[in-house]
């Protein structure tokens, strides 16, 4: 019930499709009761990550046009986020979608780029157009992903878009 909680009519084969695409089926099908665990008020027996991925499930058997995503992968560790990336990508598909964002690697393959500064819009443009000038988004960028990318050995100046 959890996250057909949107559409209460949706059939069980919808509601797994859902979960599979939000990458949280397996750790359901884990549980000892499955898609019937019972996981306490406000999913309290949850990790911040498997709500996200849950929360992602419903929006994907909702199937709204328009996603407003608003640091979805702010509070979880680096595994997890590669899973919401993911499930977030295939959601996306098709849709008008806006992400709120902390870390770069949540936009790297966005359409365009709003970077904001106290407030204000100080940059647009695509991942590696924002790279190749001399702005905030390069600070950024040289803070956040410079180490890993090198460490690495990804490249991850040329993220396109989606």
């Amino acid at each position: 019930d959890n996250i057909a909680y949107g559409r209460p009519g949706a059939s069980q084969e919808e509601v797994e499709s859902a979960a599979k695409a939000a990458r949280i089926h397996d750790f359901i099908t884990s549980l000892p009761y499955g898609y019937d665990e019972w996981v306490g008020e406000r999913g309290v027996t949850l990790s911040g990550g498997q709500k996200q991925r849950i929360a992602i499930a419903r929006t994907i058997l909702l199937n709204p046009r328009i996603l407003v995503f608003d640091d979805s992968t702010a509070s979880v560790d680096t595994q997890t986020e590669f899973l919401i990336q993911q499930a977030l990508s295939v959601l996306m598909e098709g849709r008008t979608t806006f992400v709120i964002a902390q870390r770069l690697r949540t936009v790297l393959r966005a359409d365009e780029i709003l970077v904001l500064d106290e407030g204000k819009i100080v940059e647009r443009g695509k991942h590696a157009e924002l790279l190749s000038s001399d702005g905030l988004y390069r600070d950024i960028y040289d803070l956040e992903l410079r180490d890993q990318e090198e460490a690495l050995g990804e490249s991850l100046t040329t993220g396109g878009g989606n």
